[in-house]
């Protein structure tokens, strides 16, 4: 009975195990050896001398961006030149079938007993499995400094608008009482102006404060259907000459749990982009539907969960956005609107994420229509049925009221500014410039108010802790709270304390009077 030789024991070992090896030659790299698993990881099973014989190009190595691996930095090169063991980490090899891997190359020269390298052996381990979480790790990297980044830009940008929004909010008020008092039509005239100058502030101070995620939203159902439809004719005026189609189809009218005016503003400002990145002519397809996701899409951005989404999807087929900005669009002030009248400020995608993220969901750029152009896709959370909502209530604006009115607020100009106002609709009014102070009045007024205009943020005795204060002095205390933020949290949790009402600054004359109207009925 013949006995194995070593070298085919040694082959038999080989071929067993679950390690690619390749053995060639020096210094020509002429092939030697390989074992079964070096096929299989290469996707050539029978491989033979006169299918593998060369280095790159035969057998597939790539660098992992996809380039012929360099031949200098061969493993089989490497280790002829530095005569040692060399552990090569970014090879990916592309098969015959179009399928790839990525691999980890350990070459080891073999030198005979005069020193000289005459063969190099290879093992080849598969690490796409590892190469693949490292990728997907850096993506997390990534997208959390950018939303480190975006939130202390969002923080800078919110604290300035808070402050911007007392100063519009003073301005719109003071306006607004004088229009009352004077018959002067061109005053009266100059007024309106003034009115309509600080609304367009208004506007921009309120995508500030959604870009910074600090104006968070009312939780309440929402049907986006609805809400899309009801914005079409304004829609269709703001795409003039550009074909504008409305495709609704999800469940149950689209149901989400969110703020109505912030997602009008996610429509407004996604349907005003693709009508820029069409420039007048072209098509936009506006689109909802009911999808289930296992998870958030790859390429998204935000913190959407798994389950039933509602799918709202703004698509053109203009230029579409360049790979070298696609990162960049969601930052604020960027914008590639930089010249003529219609220049961006860099705000409008950036809000639409704010508000996106606050509503727990996720935004995705894909390719548009027939493939050119652009497709925005927000996933927002599905929420649950709802019955259609009850005509609100009415009432007469600028009625005369009766009564005295304590307002707080520890922004002197803002304080007079809501004081002016109060006074011009009828009401004798007492100030505070804070929390303690508003209790000491109040406590030295016993059946003297008829109510309290009490601002939310304060140092000190916070909008929250003074009106626990008043409610200990009279459990029927009735108020009406302010803030230069929308509806949040914070203002959810006081009101479910009982405070009567809520106005976001900059509020109009309207607005105060039929909420003070209800506030001392």
């Amino acid at each position: 009975m013949a006995i194995p030789s070593a070298t085919t024991i040694i082959a038999a070992l080989a071929d067993d195990l679950p390690v690619g090896i390749w053995v060639a030659r020096a210094p020509n790299g002429e092939f030697i050896y390989a074992n079964r698993m070096f096929g299989a990881l290469m996707g050539t099973a029978g491989i033979s001398e006169a299918a593998v014989g060369g280095y790159a190009e035969p057998y597939g190595i790539f660098t992992r961006g996809g380039e012929p691996y360099p031949e200098h930095r061969m493993p089989f090169v490497r280790a002829l030149e530095e005569k040692r063991v060399v552990v090569i980490d970014d090879i990916t090899i592309h098969r015959p079938d179009r399928s790839r891997i990525d691999v980890r190359a350990f070459a080891r020269p073999i030198a005979d007993e005069a020193g000289v390298i005459t063969h190099v052996v290879i093992a080849f381990f598969d690490i796409t499995h590892e190469v693949e979480l490292a990728r997907q790790r850096e993506i997390s990297q990534e997208r959390e400094q950018r939303t480190q980044r975006l939130e202390s830009i969002g923080t800078l940008a919110g604290g300035i608008a808070h402050d911007f929004n007392n100063l519009i909010f003073a301005i719109k008020l003071v306006a607004g009482e004088t229009l009352l008092r004077t018959h002067d039509a061109r005053l009266r005239a100059d007024l309106e102006l003034i009115d309509s100058v600080t609304e367009r502030a208004a506007t921009l101070t309120r995508s500030l404060l959604g870009f910074a995620r600090l104006g968070k939203h009312r939780a309440a159902p929402v049907a986006l259907d609805e809400v899309i439809t009801a914005m079409r004719e304004l829609l269709a005026r703001t795409l003039v000459g550009i074909s504008l189609e409305f495709r609704l189809g999800a469940d149950d009218r689209g149901v989400v749990v969110g703020d109505q005016a912030q997602l009008e503003q996610v429509v407004m400002n996604l349907v005003v982009n693709a009508r820029d990145a069409v420039q007048g002519t072209g098509r936009v397809v506006v689109t909802t539907r009911s999808v289930v996701l296992e998870a958030a899409p790859p390429g998204s951005t935000g913190s959407l969960s798994p389950g039933k989404v509602v799918v709202f999807e703004v698509a053109d087929d203009g230029a579409g956005i360049a790979a070298s900005e696609r990162e960049r669009v969601f930052e604020p002030y960027f914008t590639t609107k930089t010249r003529g009248p219609d220049r961006g400020t860099g705000l409008g995608l950036a809000t639409v994420l704010g508000i996106v993220e606050a509503h727990r969901g996720a935004i995705e750029i894909a390719a548009g229509l027939e493939g050119r152009g652009t497709s925005m896709r927000v996933f927002l959370p599905a929420g649950p049925a709802i019955e259609r909502p009850a005509t609100p209530l009415i009432s007469t604006a600028h009625a005369r009221g009766t009564g005295t009115i304590l307002v707080v607020d520890d922004d002197q100009i803002v304080r007079k500014a809501v004081t002016g106002a109060i006074r011009q609709l009828g009401y004798e009014v007492l100030e505070a410039g804070g929390g303690e102070e508003a209790v000491a009045i109040y406590r030295g007024s016993p059946g003297k108010l008829r109510g309290v205009v009490l601002d939310m943020i304060m140092p000190g005795l916070s909008g929250r802790a003074t009106y626990l204060a008043l409610r200990e002095l009279d459990p029927q205390v009735r108020v009406l709270l302010m803030s230069g933020y929308t509806m949040n949290e914070e203002v959810q949790a006081i009101l479910d304390l009982g405070v009567r009402a809520f106005l976001s600054k900059p509020y109009s004359m309207d607005a105060l009077a039929r909420e003070l109207e209800l506030l001392t009925t």
